[in-house]
């Protein structure tokens, strides 16, 4: 029985650590030039952010050559912040854009950069182990009409269900951070 509850934890745990099948991590990604604060602009709705805006992710380096994660999103029905802070390490290599993240102690789940402005790293698109999870990340409030048409063009191309985007409100003069 042991067994057979080991062998079931490592499959579910090593199942998190996927990517869809047309999604592939950029390579050239270098890590210092995307730490900093992030603002989320769109996203395909997940229990944990559900109802959230003003959502931000900020990235910095751990001591042990990890990346701290802090998660951030305003309530307005709960008229409270909520944040989380995770973990996030390489899976195959710093040069690839490709990360294990957690929230939740020993369990990671797939943090996949798979389209990234490399001349300024202005956004970036993620993706999560499956269809069922996408981010486009700026490090400004707003992006061009443009990068949303790119994103939207790509995501949807590699599967994932676009007409169901959320578009993140960033600004609330009513809320001050």
């Amino acid at each position: 029985m042991k067994k057979l509850l080991l062998m079931i934890s490592v499959l579910i745990l090593s199942g998190c650590l996927g990517m869809p099948k047309n999604v592939q991590p950029v390579s050239d990604f270098e890590l210092n030039r995307y730490l900093g604060k992030w603002y989320e602009i769109a996203r395909l709705d997940h229990s944990f952010e559900r109802g959230l805006n003003q959502v931000t992710a900020e990235y910095s380096l751990k001591d042990d050559g990890g990346v701290m994660v802090i998660n951030r999103g305003f309530s307005p029905s709960k008229n409270e912040w909520k944040e989380a802070e995770g973990k996030a390490y390489f899976v195959n290599g710093d040069s690839e854009g490709y990360l294990k993240v957690s929230f939740f102690g020993p369990f990671y789940g797939s943090y996949v950069v798979f389209e990234l402005d490399h001349e300024n790293y202005q956004y970036a698109f993620i993706s999560g182990p499956d269809t069922g999870y996408l981010w486009l990340l700026a490090k400004t409030p707003t992006v061009s009409p443009e990068v949303i048409q790119q994103f939207i063009k790509m995501a949807k191309a590699k599967g994932f269900d676009t007409d169901s985007l959320i578009y993140v409100e960033q600004k609330s003069a009513e809320v001050k951070q």
